[in-house]
């Protein structure tokens, strides 16, 4: 099994507030603390808890001591960070993360430093190539992340955030398209409004990727698959501390699934039950949990359920996107 992650690395400055501040508010936080974050880190140290060896990162950070912190906490993860490139010139990325106390949601400000910096060539490797499974994200320039989906020979599962137009020659490169359902919305170009699960899967089909996988938070995941039923599975109950990272975690241990040779379904199954775990601890990473404990939480997770009135896609040929 192998997974390599493309995408970007940040040091999370994460602040504890009594509730999250509203446009043009001001609110008194109670701590900060410095966490490794990112959405490419934070889905590799995922995977890398999850699988314990074959999952690789490819990225750049600064010249500084932040950059060292982040390699030293991928590698701690399990992760190997030999295409973790230095770059000159260039401050570690940053991330400014209110927490609410209570609920653990959380609002995102990122500044992307070195992230800005990964270019294409940088991800024409064997790394990339030969992997089971490419973990992509938007936190790097799209170029870039064009670049690694077509170099990729495995699976590709990209995670559309931050959200932005998709060209279709890189939809077409994507096996497993891994959205928010914020995210979808504004992929899909449709007006916020609350959505069935039926209503969010016509959506995910007009998107073109072969299969999408939908995350809602504590509801779950919708599963679209190229072919077949759609599916909504529930996550087993935890006591939610901090939601910071779930969607990476998912991503990750979707990926981690997958490799090892899970059917789609299969794989969402674990990755709700990973993500749940992921929230009962501080941070992206303050509670990543191990394959053991993952396969503890499984026997909780609820079976999914078929979404009725979501039309089922048939392949024209019966052929479909690696």
């Amino acid at each position: 099994m192998s997974v390599t992650v493309v995408g970007s690395l940040n040091e999370d400055v994460l602040v504890a507030v009594g509730r999250l501040p509203g446009r043009g508010e001001t609110v008194v936080g109670r701590a900060a603390v410095l966490a490794p974050g990112g959405k490419g880190a934070n889905q590799a140290a995922a995977a890398g808890r999850l699988a314990g060896t074959g999952v690789a990162m490819v990225g750049r950070v600064g010249d500084d001591p932040a950059g060292e912190r982040q390699r030293g906490a991928l590698a701690d993860a399990g992760v190997d960070t030999a295409l973790v490139l230095a770059t000159p010139g260039h401050p570690t990325g940053s991330a400014t993360i209110p927490v609410e106390d209570g609920s653990g949601e959380n609002l995102i400000v990122v500044v992307p430093g070195a992230n800005a910096a990964l270019a294409p060539d940088d991800v024409d490797v064997p790394a990339v190539r030969g992997a089971a499974v490419v973990l992509l994200q938007l936190e790097v320039p799209l170029a870039t992340v064009r670049a690694a989906a077509g170099a990729a020979s495995g699976t590709v599962v990209l995670t559309p955030a931050p959200p932005q137009p998709l060209p279709p020659e890189l939809l077409q490169r994507v096996t497993v398209l891994v959205p928010n359902e914020h995210e979808l919305v504004q992929l899909a170009g449709a007006d916020p409004a609350p959505r069935t699960p039926a209503e969010l899967a016509a959506l995910a089909r007009t998107l073109g990727a072969a299969a999408t996988v939908v995350t809602l938070g504590a509801r779950g995941a919708l599963v679209v698959p190229e072919d077949g039923p759609v599916l909504l599975q529930a996550p087993p109950p935890v006591d939610a501390l901090d939601t910071t990272g779930a969607g990476d975690c998912f991503s990750g241990a979707l990926g981690t699934a997958l490799a090892r040779g899970a059917d789609l379904a299969g794989a969402v199954r674990e990755a709700v039950a990973a993500a749940a775990l992921s929230t009962t601890g501080p941070g992206a990473r303050g509670a990543l949990p191990d394959a053991a404990a993952v396969a503890e939480v499984l026997p909780r997770v609820p079976a999914a359920t078929r979404v009725h009135g979501a039309a089922v896609r048939r392949r024209a040929g019966g052929q479909g996107r690696r």
